[in-house]
C-alpha cells in the first residue's frame, strides 16, 4: 500500500515537471517567433532549461524504476494471494467435507428418529381407534355388560384352576350367574356377578349445576342399591350357596368413587351380604379362595396321606429289622474271618517249621541234635 502511494506521488511529480517543460518550450517557441526578441535569449535561460530537462529525464528514470518495482510487488502480492487462496480453499474444502459427513450422519439419525416417530404416531393412531372402539362398546349397555363379563373371566381363569369355577352357571332357582366359584361347605359356592353402572357415573361427573349433581348422586346410589338387591335375591340360596355373594365392578374409578363418597351404600351392601369388589380387590379375593381350595384338598387327602404314612412307618420298621440282621451277619462274618486268619497263621508257622527241618536234614553237622527235635515234630503234627 505504501509502495502504491509513492508511485502515485512520483507520477504526479512527473506530470508537473512535464507541464513545466511544455510551458517553457512553448515560451521558447513564442520567443523564437518574435524576431525582435530572438537575440535576447540568455545563457542563464538555456542553463535552466537544461536543468529542467535533466530533472525530467531523472524523474522518468525513477518512474520507470518505480514501475518495475511496482510490477514485481504486484507479482509477489499475486503469488502470496494465490498461496493463501489455496490454503483457504483447502480449509474450506475440508470443512465442507466434514460438514457434509456430519450432515449425513445427522440426517441418518434424523431419519431413524422420524421412523420411530412414525411408528409411535401409528401406535397412537391405533390406540385412538381402540379408544374410540372401547368408547363405543362402553356406550352400549349390552356390550358394556359383555366387557365386564370378559374381564371377570380373564381374572378368574388366570388365578383359579378350571375345576374351581363355572361361567354362566345355572342356579337351582333358574337364575344364570356370571361366575360360580365352587368352594366346599362351609362356606359353600360363591356367585360373582359383573355390574357396570357407567351411565350414572358419567352423569355424576358431567353435572354442570348443583341440582344436576344431586340428581346424578341419587341415580348413582339407586343403581348400585338395585344391583345389590338383585344379587342378594337371585344368587344367595340357603343350603346351596354361601351366605354372601360378590358384585364385580370392572372399573377402579367407579369403585373408588363409591367407597370414597357413598359409605352408606357400601354399608347397605354389607348388610345384604353382597361384597363389592374391583379388579384389584377381586384378585386378592381369588388368591384367598385358591388358598382355601388348597387347604380343602389337603383335608380331603388327609386319610390317604395318613395311610401312606402308616405304611411308610411299617416299611421303616422292617428296614430296621433287616439292617439288624445284616449287622449280625457282618459280625458272624467278621468272627469267621478272624478264625480263618488264625488258621492261616498256624499253617504258615507249620510251613516255616517244615522248611527248617528239611534244611537241617541236608546239613550233616547238625545230625547229632536231630533226636531232640523229634518230639517237637510230633507235637506240631498233632
Amino acid at each position: 500500500m505504501e509502495l502504491d502511494q509513492n508511485m502515485m506521488i512520483l507520477i504526479g511529480m512527473g506530470a508537473i515537471g512535464f507541464l513545466l517543460l511544455s510551458l517553457i518550450i512553448m515560451m521558447a517557441l513564442r520567443a523564437k517567433s518574435d524576431k525582435s526578441e530572438r537575440s535576447e535569449i540568455s545563457a542563464e535561460y538555456q542553463e535552466q532549461l537544461f536543468n529542467i530537462m535533466k530533472a525530467n529525464a531523472s524523474l522518468e528514470g525513477r518512474i520507470q524504476q518505480m514501475t518495475e518495482l511496482n510490477a514485481r510487488a504486484q507479482e509477489e502480492i499475486k503469488r502470496t494471494m494465490n498461496e493463501r487462496l489455496d490454503v483457504v480453499s483447502k480449509r474450506v474444502g475440508d470443512s465442507l467435507e466434514q460438514s457434509r459427513e456430519k450432515t449425513g450422519e445427522s440426517l441418518e439419525k434424523l431419519k431413524e428418529r422420524l421412523a420411530v416417530i412414525d411408528e409411535a404416531q401409528k401406535n397412537i393412531t391405533d390406540l385412538s381407534g381402540q379408544m374410540v372402539g372401547l368408547q363405543d362398546i362402553l356406550s352400549n349397555k349390552q356390550a358394556r355388560g359383555a366387557f365386564g363379563e370378559i374381564q371377570l373371566n380373564d381374572l378368574v381363569s388366570s388365578i383359579l384352576p378350571p375345576s374351581a369355577f363355572e361361567f354362566q352357571a345355572t342356579m337351582e332357582n333358574g337364575k344364570r350367574a356370571d361366575c360360580l366359584i365352587k368352594l366346599p361347605n362351609p362356606p359353600g359356592s360363591i356367585v360373582v356377578d359383573a355390574k357396570f353402572p357407567l351411565e350414572s357415573y358419567h352423569r355424576l361427573h358431567n353435572a354442570e349445576s348443583e341440582a344436576e349433581f344431586k340428581e346424578a348422586q341419587r341415580l348413582f346410589k339407586a343403581d348400585i342399591q338395585k344391583h345389590v338387591k338383585d344379587i342378594s335375591e337371585r344368587y344367595i340360596i340357603n343350603g346351596v350357596t354361601a351366605e354372601s355373594a360378590l358384585m364385580f365392578l370392572p372399573s377402579e374409578a367407579v369403585y373408588a368413587e363409591l367407597h370414597a363418597n357413598y359409605a352408606d351404600v357400601v354399608e347397605k351392601s354389607y348388610r345384604a351380604k353382597v361384597w363389592i369388589v374391583s379388579p384389584t380387590t377381586l384378585m386378592a379375593t381369588l388368591n384367598t379362595v385358591r388358598a382355601v381350595l388348597k387347604d380343602a384338598r389337603m383335608r380331603e387327602q388327609a386319610g390317604i396321606i395318613q395311610k401312606h404314612v402308616t405304611t411308610l412307618l411299617d416299611d421303616v420298621g422292617r428296614l430296621d429289622d433287616r439292617v439288624e440282621a445284616l449287622r449280625k451277619h457282618f459280625g458272624q462274618a467278621e468272627k469267621d474271618i478272624d478264625l480263618i486268619a488264625t488258621s492261616s497263621r498256624k499253617i504258615s508257622s507249620k510251613v516255616d517249621v517244615i522248611e527248617k527241618i528239611q534244611m537241617e536234614e541236608e546239613d550233616p553237622v547238625e545230625e547229632a541234635i536231630e533226636p531232640k527235635k523229634t518230639p517237637q515234630i510230633k507235637l506240631l503234627v498233632d
